[in-house]
């Protein structure tokens, strides 16, 4: 896939060490990309992949989340990026994506920054689902709460539940696996490290289907 370069227009703070970039594309040059995928960003120090936060219907400012991981050489360097600094990358990538919601009830299980990938993804369900859609997030620094609480006002059918942090696994346990006995449900997990694939291992293991159970790792 080829590189390609867009400009950092704009920085939002959303508290703690926790920012969103939004980068231009030239006019006409549109990403076209399905919701939940990734660049790969061709950083100085690096090839680093960033989830795309942004919906795909404005393909040409794109929104990636990040925080500052300590000693990471890649999150320093886009952080400390200038505005109208050039960031190249090759993408879209990756097959966790959502292009339509589930005939299902589904379910975003998102820890942190995995929120990213779900935010259009969620938006991409909601304006499918012909069925429940609930979204869980556990964080230290919310993220879109704003725009969450409105699509909870705006959509009958979907539920969002901000959790603190490191509570994720304990409550999907409650909701999902001790609360009842339906199995139908779809679930979308993103985040850090173990907790992710323990989500994963302990819904399938309860009696959710392999393949309604989908996940990125970071």
């Amino acid at each position: 896939m080829p590189e390609r370069e867009a400009r950092l227009e704009s920085v939002v703070d959303h508290g703690g060490d926790t920012r969103s970039l939004f980068l231009r594309l030239p006019a006409g040059e549109g990403l076209r990309f399905r919701p939940g995928q990734f660049l790969s960003c061709q950083l100085p120090v690096g090839i680093r992949p960033y989830s795309i936060a942004s919906d795909p219907e404005q393909p040409e400012l794109l929104e990636v989340c990040l925080n500052l991981v300590p000693n990471g050489a890649g999150s320093a360097h886009l952080l400390a990026l200038p505005i109208g600094g050039v960031v190249r990358f090759t993408g879209p990538w990756g097959t966790f994506a959502l292009d339509r919601a589930p005939a299902a009830e589904t379910v975003f299980l998102a820890d942190a920054t995995g929120l990213a990938p779900i935010r259009p993804m969620l938006h991409r369900a909601l304006a499918t689902a012909t069925h429940p859609v609930q979204l869980l997030h556990a964080a230290t620094v919310p993220l879109w709460r704003d725009e969450l609480a409105r699509l909870a006002a705006a959509h009958a059918g979907f539920t969002f539940v901000p959790l603190p942090p490191e509570t994720l696994a304990a409550e999907a346990e409650r909701r999902f696996v001790a609360a009842d006995a339906d199995r139908r449900r779809h679930f979308f997990i993103c985040g850090v490290g173990a907790l992710v694939t323990g989500l994963r291992d302990r819904l399938r293991a309860a009696g959710y289907e392999r393949r309604a159970v989908q996940y990125e790792k970071w």
